[in-house]
């Protein structure tokens, strides 16, 4: 199955402009062959909280069923970050849509980045379970950004929700940049599954975006990358035969002693 990350640049508060965006880099993908595409976080408003608070909508409404209308004039699966208005709660969410427009899936970001100045924990109720879905043949979990940093929620994707592919919407920041290329390399050699990492481009409201979206296989080896400053479009094919050669090559979860980590 051949799937893409799409690295984009957005309009602050420009729900249309980007979405515009998602569907050029959405035709780029179907002409290329690819089945899915992953989008960064927050593509609809931005990643600025002012921005989100004054323009995040509920998914019946606006940039969701845009994209639901995209993914099924194209027969494209998709994954994208976006914001999702419940009542009086905003949440940084991904949604997942299949080739038919339908939404499939969706996820809920459970860490939130608090540190100032960006201080999500303001703008955002934390999501509070984990989330994996089936696209064509792949056994997806999903992640935004900062989840990144918690290995836990990736071991319990792919053991309680069975994952060999981890479908990552990011806005992650040039100053640490290294973290991001470390962190992601290590989900897939820890837990033998691909990493599908769409991460942002561009500056929102003074914060630099680091690029650098990449594709990475089971054994950790990066097989599709971008640069760290410029709108890409990056695709690789996903081979089932080689998760599992990978992992009974190395029966890493064969091996797990769970008796003693919960001691």
């Amino acid at each position: 199955m051949k799937v893409a990350a799409a690295q984009i640049s957005c309009v602050v508060g420009d729900a249309d402009a980007n979405l515009a965006t998602v569907r050029d880099f959405c035709v780029r993908a179907k002409a290329s062959g690819a089945e899915l595409i992953v989008f960064p976080e927050m593509v609809d408003t931005g990643y600025v909280m002012r921005a989100i608070r004054e323009h995040a909508s509920e998914w019946t409404a606006r940039f969701v069923p845009q994209l639901q209308r995209t993914a099924r004039e194209l027969s494209l699966s998709l994954v994208c970050g976006v914001s999702e208005r419940e009542g009086e709660c905003i949440y940084n969410s991904q949604v997942v849509i299949d080739t038919k427009g339908e939404i499939t899936g969706k996820y809920r970001k459970t860490h939130l980045f608090s540190p100032a100045p960006i201080e999500e924990d303001k703008c955002f109720a934390a999501g509070n379970c984990i989330s994996t879905v089936s696209i064509g043949k792949i056994r997806a979990g999903l992640s935004i950004c900062y989840d990144l940093r918690f290995p836990e929620v990736y071991r319990r994707l792919a053991i309680e929700g069975n994952a060999h592919a981890f479908l990552i919407s990011s806005a992650w920041p040039f100053p640490r940049v290294e973290h991001l290329r470390v962190l992601a390399a290590a989900r897939a050699i820890e837990n033998q599954s691909y990493v599908v990492l769409a991460n942002r481009a561009g500056t929102d409201d003074g914060v630099t975006f680091c690029g650098s979206s990449a594709i990475i296989d089971p054994y950790g080896v990066v097989i599709a990358s971008a640069s760290a400053d410029r709108e890409e479009l990056v695709e690789a094919d996903i081979s089932e035969p080689l998760i599992q050669s990978v992992r009974d090559r190395m029966p890493v979860f064969q091996n797990r002693r769970p008796d003693v980590y919960a001691r």
